[in-house]
């Protein structure tokens, strides 16, 4: 292929080949990653204006980065808008203008979708007439503005219902998740799922197909229709209900304001662009963006050698959960446990969780086939990290390191899922202390981002970079935290659950209790939470972290019957299906959330000032990804710093 020299672009490349189809590469200069900045969007306009005066006989936009086609809008020049509608509409009409020319060029056009196709990369993809993504997994189609508190602006709003039919759409465009290749061709999002070793022939013979672009037919397609939508949109509306009663969130309910009463064209709506753009929920999730961001970058780089066999001791909950998890990103995992009938229940948890995740049944099996029961522990010599997750005592701990460590081979990382002994006294009768690291998983494994890599004062480096590798091989957000009771984020619960049990000795009922806390913005509420953990978890945690005071009454009645919340059916609530049955709650008296938050909070800056976490930034993130603080205030420290600024 020949390139086009009279176009001078920096983050694109125009090709001819030999049957006069041209090829528009993307590959953005000093960036891993393509994202459409404004000075791309500028060459991309700029490219498709050169060939409207110089009609290819077709065009085929791909990437020529091996990360992904492209990973959306460039999220700083979000952060810069915040608080300027005046810019905010700039950046939308930027958006919409350039992919609304694409959309009506004469000639066929494809995007070749290989890797990460993210917000404005998929709003790109959709103004094409043709789209193809390449099967591997790595193949992600989503609109995740939402999660970041803003609205697919550049098309995808009009564009994506017309394709898939509004239910769908507004299925993936309201929660922000992804789909693979394959469930992307099963949707209608692209004309097809096609091989790698056949990805360009195929984009060369379909966009010379002169086939129809490809639209959703029947019932979905009236539904997308004037008449039908507000029909669509109450339906809905019915749902954002449940699942945001308090309408924390208004990216949701402008999406779908957007679709109904504009078809997908924001800029008729101005007036939403303005009052996303100054909402504090938007600067705060796109703080919580850049805090993850922070935490991807943690101990990157900071070893090359992968983890190929993980061996983890017990198979209860979070031991057969890790190891699950583990299976499912490729490791080898063999899984010891006294208990036969426990790595059998891990193992029925494992297969459901690789039938969720993998839906085909060959990796599911290849997956279930990597979880290997090992109730001798075999695998400890061949192991490249031994994983201890048995119950917190700092006795049974240390046995088991008598038996394991010498059967360790020299270069095998020795981890603990401890949730708050410190390392220092479990390490204690080790020939060698400085391979003991904290690998801090939380419950539930398959769905929590955040992992403590807990570092004591006598880790060796090759131990601490080896443990960031495994945690970052295994798709998780390692925080960097120094040995110390509870280290952050059990640290800051143990206060936040107690304050909520003394409400209750004084005669609130629990519902109640956390109803404020959901009111607040929490996915649950402190006694949910607690019933969750365990309340004998709760127990030991509270007695450590909070200089042993004195248990409140109800949590020790529950204890004296042996109810241990979820574990049992029987807590603060009663439990069925894995589900707390709630009564109805009462009245919520103000105040209350700010009773509640406010250990927790103070927490937080204790560990802040001791150096447990680095700065209040790290704290922020740990809490909010360890807890599910409520990402729209921007963490527990963000929101104390703004509540002072507001008083």
């Amino acid at each position: 292929m020949m390139p086009v020299t009279t176009l001078n672009l920096q983050n694109f490349t125009l090709y001819t080949d030999d049957q006069q189809i041209n090829w528009l590469k993307i590959d953005c200069v000093g960036s891993s990653v393509n994202r459409l900045s404004a000075a791309v969007l500028q060459e991309l306009n700029q490219a498709l204006d050169y060939l409207s005066s110089h009609q290819p006989k077709a065009l085929i936009i791909y990437s020529g980065k091996t990360a992904g086609f492209i990973a959306g809008a460039d999220i700083d020049e979000f952060s810069e808008h915040n608080n300027n509608p005046e810019k905010g509409l700039a950046l939308v009409t930027r958006g919409w203008t350039v992919f609304n020319k694409l959309a009506k060029q004469s000639y066929p056009t494809l995007a070749l979708v290989q890797g990460h196709c993210l917000g404005g990369g998929l709003e790109l993809a959709l103004a094409c007439r043709y789209c193809l993504a390449v099967d591997q997994t790595d193949t992600r189609l989503a609109l995740p503005e939402v999660m970041l508190g803003i609205f697919p602006g550049w098309g995808g709003m009009l564009r994506l219902p017309e394709y898939i039919g509004p239910a769908a759409a507004m299925d993936l465009m309201l929660s922000g998740k992804s789909v693979d290749a394959r469930k992307a061709a099963r949707l209608g999002m692209v004309d097809a799922c096609v091989p790698v070793r056949l990805a360009k022939q195929a984009a060369v013979k379909q966009v010379l197909s002169g086939k129809k672009p490809r639209r959703v037919s029947g019932l979905p397609r009236l539904m997308n229709t004037k008449l039908l939508r507000p029909l669509v949109a109450g339906q809905v509306r019915k749902q954002l209900e449940k699942r945001d009663p308090y309408q924390h969130y208004q990216a949701p309910r402008a999406i779908l304001e957007i679709w109904e009463k504009h078809n997908g064209n924001a800029l008729k709506a101005p007036e939403l662009i303005e009052q996303i753009t100054r909402s504090d929920t938007a600067v705060n999730l796109l703080r919580v963006f850049h805090l993850q961001e922070r935490l991807k970058s943690v101990g990157k780089h900071s070893s090359t050698q992968e983890v190929g066999h993980v061996h983890v001791v017990g198979a209860g909950v979070m031991g057969g959960d890790i190891a699950a998890v583990c299976a499912l990103k490729g490791l080898r995992v063999t899984l010891q446990d006294q208990d036969r009938k426990r790595i059998a229940q891990a193992q029925g948890r494992a297969a459901k969780l690789f039938q969720r995740r993998l839906k085909d049944r060959r990796l599911v099996q290849a997956a279930l086939d990597r979880l290997i029961p090992d109730p001798d522990g075999h695998g400890i010599p061949s192991a490249d990290l031994v994983l201890e997750a048995i119950f917190e005592n700092v006795e049974a701990k240390r046995s088991l390191y008598a038996s394991i460590e010498p059967k360790l081979k020299p270069t095998a990382v020795l981890a603990t899922n401890t949730s708050s002994l410190p390392l220092s006294e479990l390490s204690l009768n080790l020939a060698k202390p400085e391979r003991l690291v904290g690998i801090h998983f939380f419950n539930p494994v398959s769905r929590m981002p955040l992992i403590e890599v807990v570092e004591s004062e006598l880790l060796a480096p090759e131990v601490r970079s080896a443990a960031y590798a495994f945690v970052n091989q295994i798709g998780k957000l390692p925080l960097p935290v120094k040995d110390s009771p509870g280290f952050l984020v059990n640290a800051v619960l143990a206060p936040y659950m107690l304050e909520a049990m003394r409400c209750v000795d004084e005669g609130l009922d629990p519902a109640t209790v956390d109803k404020a806390m959901l009111q607040f913005g929490m996915p649950m509420g402190p006694l949910e939470l607690a019933d969750t953990v365990g309340l004998d978890i709760a127990r030991d945690a509270g007695a450590q972290l909070s200089q042993q005071a004195v248990m409140p009454a109800c949590l020790k009645t529950h204890l004296d019957r042996q109810e241990l919340g979820r574990k049992t059916g029987q807590g603060f609530y009663t439990w069925k299906d894995g589900k707390a049955q709630k009564p109805p709650a009462g009245t919520v008296s103000s105040g209350l959330a700010d009773r509640l938050i406010k250990p927790l909070i103070e927490q937080t800056e204790h560990q802040v000032r001791i150096g447990v976490v680095e700065d209040e930034d790290l704290a922020d993130a740990g809490v909010i990804f360890g807890t599910g603080f409520a990402p729209f205030h921007g963490g527990p420290l963000h929101y104390k710093a703004t509540q002072k600024q507001r008083n």
